[in-house]
């Protein structure tokens, strides 16, 4: 168990309170849906979900964004979808997937079909093209899936892409290799974003095999030994892993039982503050413990989101969802 924090209460009146803070109407959607149990017709949620974009986090986001739909580049630029790095359209939609914005909104439709048609044309050939990674394909789907823009066949090609892209030991890679690695998470976590009644056989069988090479190495153990910044959480994740990343994925896809799940469930667990709250400990690029100065690395987004070091609302309600998937609480 954490800190002081009986299990049989998840959400203390304090900690509910600051949750469903009308400030940030992505947390307090969240809450409803995943702690709550909302559906999502209630009058709660639906007002919550509206007030998404409008805002908080996302209308920030929202409010950077140039007058041809990408973000810090103009479409002259080279790289305007990746760079620079953490700031750039694909990072941004990301973000707002995340946050629950989607296609139902001008300006993010604008920004998926910009992103979409540029990711996927003769000059950089991804989405299952011959220069796709599995760090971006993997991502690039599941921007598509949660902006609801899945039905693209762009996103189908990609998806069978990452399911051929699976190594022998049932991980993926983004770099050429012959085995697979912790950090290749996005494919698992694109396939979690597609409802079980559009998974194929195929796609199935990959889920399973990614499963257990992730339930083999607990979430957390790469050749016997862990990497500091697994063991720090993060938001935005971008296209870095840690233990809670892997746990969302894993847990979402079904395995919340499994008993490898115990060393990254205790883990989680001691990091709950005594009120109830998980901190954010880093933003990206945390790159391992000679690296990381904490509150250095992204101040666009940290400074529009949230700081670390402190009770982190996105980070808790992440660390909640895991643990009530996981029956402990």
């Amino acid at each position: 168990m954490g800190r002081g924090v009986p299990r049989k209460s998840p959400l203390p009146a304090a900690l509910r309170r600051w949750l469903l803070r009308t400030d940030e109407p992505s947390v307090r959607y969240r809450v409803l849906r995943e702690l709550l149990d909302r559906p999502e017709g209630d009058r709660e949620v639906a007002a919550a979900r509206r007030r998404i974009g409008r805002v908080g986090w996302a209308a920030e986001l929202l409010a950077l964004q140039l007058p041809g739909g990408q973000w810090a580049t103009p479409n002259s630029a080279p790289r305007d979808m990746e760079g620079p790095k953490y700031i750039a359209t694909r990072y941004v939609l990301h973000v707002l997937a995340d946050l629950g914005m989607n296609r139902s909104d001008a300006r993010v439709a604008q920004a998926a079909r910009l992103y979409l048609d540029r990711v996927s044309s003769p000059r950089f050939n991804e989405m299952g093209g011959r220069d796709s990674e599995v760090c971006c394909t993997g991502g690039d789907v599941r921007i598509a899936m949660r902006l609801g823009v899945g039905d693209d066949p762009r996103v189908a090609r990609s998806v069978a892409w990452l399911i051929g892209a699976q190594k022998h030991d049932g991980g993926w890679h983004c770099f050429p290799s012959k085995t697979g690695t912790l950090d290749s998470w996005q494919a698992l976590a694109a396939f979690a974003t597609i409802p079980e009644a559009r998974r194929s056989p195929e796609m199935n069988r990959a889920i399973q095999r990614g499963l257990e090479f992730y339930l083999d190495r607990e979430l957390m153990f790469e050749k016997g030994a862990t990497y500091a910044p697994w063991l720090r959480s993060h938001f935005p994740v971008h296209y870095y892993y840690d233990v809670l990343v892997g746990l969302d994925i894993v847990t979402a896809l079904g395995k919340g039982s499994d008993p490898r799940l115990a060393k990254a469930l205790d883990w989680l667990e001691a990091r709950r503050n005594p009120d109830g709250s998980w901190n954010l400990d880093a933003v990206h690029p945390d790159l391992g413990d000679d690296d990381y100065l904490a509150g250095v690395g992204t101040p666009f987004f940290s400074l529009g989101l949230e700081f670390p070091g402190r009770p982190s609302r996105w980070t808790t309600v992440t660390a909640l969802k895991v643990l009530r998937r996981a029956g402990r609480i």
